[in-house]
């Protein structure tokens, strides 16, 4: 039997970050968040690219865009969607998570789901670097794991 699990070591490849600017109060704590992880693990910042949207509709083609380009061992997506009075949050929020899941599946390159999807702005803040941690950090580390994880199965595929 054998396991495989993924590290947190540095990727051979750049992190791609996709951050929109709406709700940027919050997206630019994921932001560091996630930029904070990294410094940790070793990536240098050389190493990271940041792309800004509009907001949180237009992530999936920037991400898709860096995904595609073969450049990146990972691309981690931060935006924040607020529920308002009408249905317009859940219609952005279901498109935006379909499209980012299947980058990552097509591509094969992890691509992380960093929008939170919040009743409140005091939850995306909470989510963001509060009590209930940062959704940023968490996404920078699992990019890390799943970009070592790949390399190995692709690298035992191969044998």
């Amino acid at each position: 039997m054998a396991t495989f699990e993924g590290t947190l070591d540095p990727p051979a490849k750049k992190i791609g970050i996709v951050v929109s600017r709406y709700n940027e109060t919050v997206t630019v704590k994921l932001l560091r968040g996630a930029l904070d992880v990294f410094a940790k693990a070793g990536v240098s910042e050389s190493n990271i690219d940041i792309a800004w949207v509009p907001g949180a509709f237009e992530l999936p083609p920037i991400a898709a865009v860096m995904a595609e380009s073969g450049n990146y061992s990972a691309v981690l997506v931060f935006g924040a969607v607020i529920r308002g009075e009408t249905t317009h949050d859940q219609h952005i929020n279901r498109a935006v998570s379909m499209s980012i899941m299947e980058t990552g599946v097509r591509t094969r390159v992890p691509v992380l789901f960093g929008l939170l999807t919040c009743d409140t702005l005091e939850q995306a803040l909470q989510r963001a670097g509060g009590t209930m941690g940062n959704k940023g950090s968490e996404c920078a580390e699992a990019a890390l794991r799943m970009a070592s994880l790949i390399k190995m199965l692709s690298q035992i595929v191969r044998n």
